[in-house]
């Protein structure tokens, strides 16, 4: 007779770009938690009854979620901490023990991580993209006194939506705008990923001191860090938000503190 174990998931279309078992099954290892993580194919029109199916299995912990659900994952499950309020998106759904579903977002706080000792109160930050990823960096950097922000974005109508629910000051620019000034540049779209168009920017608008971050983590140097670095601009790439984010949800799966000591082993065997 098999026996069953518990799980968590990752879902998105596509999906094969994930390197989310990666993390977890290095973590559930190196704790020697008996348990596993997938990664799970689920489109769109796939999304309500995936949710039906995993509310009813006692051993699923909950999934990540990744384009392009973190919005309508919202209408599917509860929200006690007002993430649809606060940030608009969710990357992180938790199965309770009578079966009813959380949804909370650990991007935030997985986007930060990298740069949380460097003082960004007063700084102007450009965004690119305004999907669940830049909703939860616009929350984030609100959270640490960011002064404006300015989206490059496809769609100009949610963007300036997504600024003008911040309150904070800024403007929104069309994808091919010349960048302005500013501190920080987050690629917070899918531009670039393998498998999706590439992003072209002229960089030349940024100060020498400016960071450039790029959400993307497949491939892991994409081609706007490849030109940020030929700048010789302050970089940071996708596998520090994606290990920041994944030690949270971990923690809410399965019910342990990942090993982060081992993050120096963790990152040589994803970038592998």
């Amino acid at each position: 007779m098999t026996t069953s174990i518990p799980y968590a998931e990752v879902i998105g279309d596509p999906i094969t770009q994930s390197k989310s078992p990666l993390i977890h099954r290095f973590w559930l290892d190196r704790l020697a938690i008996e348990a596993d993580y997938r990664a799970r194919h689920v489109t769109p029109a796939e999304l309500v009854d995936y949710i039906g199916q995993r509310r009813a299995d006692p051993d699923w912990r909950g999934c990540n979620v990744t384009l392009p659900h973190k919005i309508e994952i919202m209408d599917l499950v509860s929200d006690p901490g007002g993430v649809r309020d606060k940030i608009g998106a969710m990357n992180t759904i938790v199965r309770q023990a009578d079966g009813s579903l959380i949804g909370t977002n650990t991007d935030a706080a997985g986007f930060m991580a990298p740069i949380a000792d460097t003082d960004w109160s007063g700084k102007h930050a450009v965004i690119l993209g305004s999907g669940g990823a830049a909703r939860a960096v616009l929350f984030a950097l609100k959270q640490v006194g960011i002064g404006e922000v300015t989206f490059v974005a496809r769609s100009g109508l949610k963007a300036t939506g997504l600024l003008m629910q911040s309150s904070l000051k800024g403007g929104v620019l069309p994808m091919d705008a010349r960048l302005p000034e500013a501190d920080l540049l987050i690629n917070a779209s899918p531009l670039g990923m393998t498998g999706k168009a590439s992003l072209e920017l002229d960089l030349d608008p940024l100060p020498a001191d400016a960071l450039v971050y790029d959400l993307v983590y497949a491939p892991l140097e994409t081609g706007l860090l490849k030109a940020a670095k030929r700048r010789d601009l302050a970089v940071v790439d996708g596998l520090d938000m994606l290990i920041g984010q994944a030690a949270l949800a971990f923690e809410l799966f399965f019910g342990a503190t990942p090993p982060m000591e081992d993050d120096k082993e963790l990152r040589k065997l994803l970038i592998a």
